[in-house]
């Protein structure tokens, strides 16, 4: 599982542009859409949800865990 930094809250559209795992926010939007995401083991749907320390993203077979930053 790779760990990402960010300041909380972090929508899930522009988590998955800073995990790597979507290039741009339409492909980021494509793959949310299609039901391939999934926060916290539950599948999600809305590009905008927000993303708190800790949750976990499944996304093309790779798990991402959201860690806050300091700031």
């Amino acid at each position: 599982m790779d760990e990402v930094v960010a300041r909380c809250p972090v929508t899930l559209g522009a988590f998955l542009k800073l995990a790597g795992a979507a290039v741009t926010g339409g492909e980021a939007k494509l793959m949310v859409q299609s039901g391939s995401v999934r926060v916290n083991g539950h599948v999600e749907t809305r590009r905008g949800h927000k993303l708190l320390a800790g949750d976990v993203v499944a996304v093309e077979g790779r798990e991402f865990r959201l860690c806050s930053s300091a700031r």
